[in-house]
C-alpha cells in the first residue's frame, strides 16, 4: 500500500513538473512554442510516457489552465474575496482573476486557444475548468459562507460565460485588460439591477 501510494505521489509531481515546463514554453513564445518533445526533454520525461499523460499540446495546454485555477483557489482559501454587497465581491474577484490571468499574455492566449479548440475529446477537461471558474464566481456572490441559491447559480454560469468570452476578445486584440474587467463588472450590473457608475460627477459644471 505504501508503495503504491509512493508511485502515486511520484506521477502527479511528475505531471506537475511537465505542466511547469509547458507553463514557461507557452510563455516565452505562445501557442507555437510549446511543442511535445520539447516539454518532455525539458521536464526529463520519455516521449512515451509523456504521450501516456497528454494526447495532444491542447490536452497539455487545458491541463497547464487548471494548474492556474487551482492556485487561484488557493489563493481565495487564504485571502477570501472582501465586499459588503454581491456586487462589490463579484468586482472585486473580477479584477484580481483578470490581472491574474492576463499577467502572463503568451500564456494567457495559449490556454485560451487551446480551451477553444473544439476538441471533443477535450471536453470533459473544458467542462471542468468552466465548472471550476463557476464556483470561484459563487464563492464571490455569497460570500463563501452559505450555499447559493438556483438564481446565484445562474447569475454564476451567465458571468463565467461572459468572462471567457470577453477574455477570447482580448485575446484577439480587441480588448485591454480594463476593458475586459469593466465589461464583466457592466454585466453584473445589468443582471444584479445595480445602477451604473454616475459620470456626471466627472464633468465640471456649466457656468454661464
Amino acid at each position: 500500500m505504501a508503495e503504491n501510494a509512493g508511485t502515486l505521489e511520484a506521477m502527479e509531481e511528475r505531471t506537475r513538473q511537465i505542466l511547469e515546463v509547458a507553463i514557461e514554453l507557452a510563455e516565452e513564445g505562445g501557442f507555437e512554442t510549446v511543442r511535445m518533445r520539447d516539454v518532455a526533454a525539458h521536464a526529463g520525461v520519455a516521449l512515451g510516457t509523456f504521450y501516456k499523460r497528454f494526447r495532444s499540446k491542447e490536452d497539455l495546454l487545458v491541463a497547464a489552465l487548471g494548474l492556474a485555477m487551482e492556485e487561484m483557489e488557493q489563493r481565495m482559501a487564504r485571502r477570501p474575496i472582501e465586499g459588503n454587497t454581491p456586487y462589490e465581491r463579484i468586482a472585486e474577484y473580477f479584477t484580481t482573476a483578470t490581472r491574474r490571468f492576463c499577467a502572463k499574455p503568451n500564456l494567457a492566449r495559449a490556454a485560451l486557444r487551446a480551451v477553444a479548440s473544439g476538441d471533443h475529446e477535450l471536453a470533459e477537461k473544458v467542462m471542468k475548468f468552466h465548472e471550476r471558474t463557476t464556483h470561484l464566481i459563487l464563492q464571490a456572490v455569497t460570500g463563501g459562507d452559505r450555499p447559493a441559491t438556483d438564481e446565484e447559480d445562474r447569475t454564476a454560469i451567465v458571468l463565467q460565460h461572459v468572462w471567457f468570452a470577453t477574455l477570447v476578445g482580448w485575446s484577439g486584440g480587441l480588448h485591454d485588460v480594463e476593458e475586459v474587467i469593466e465589461r464583466v463588472k457592466s454585466a453584473a450590473r445589468l443582471i444584479l439591477n445595480v445602477p451604473e457608475p454616475d459620470q456626471s460627477s466627472d464633468s465640471s459644471p456649466e457656468t454661464d
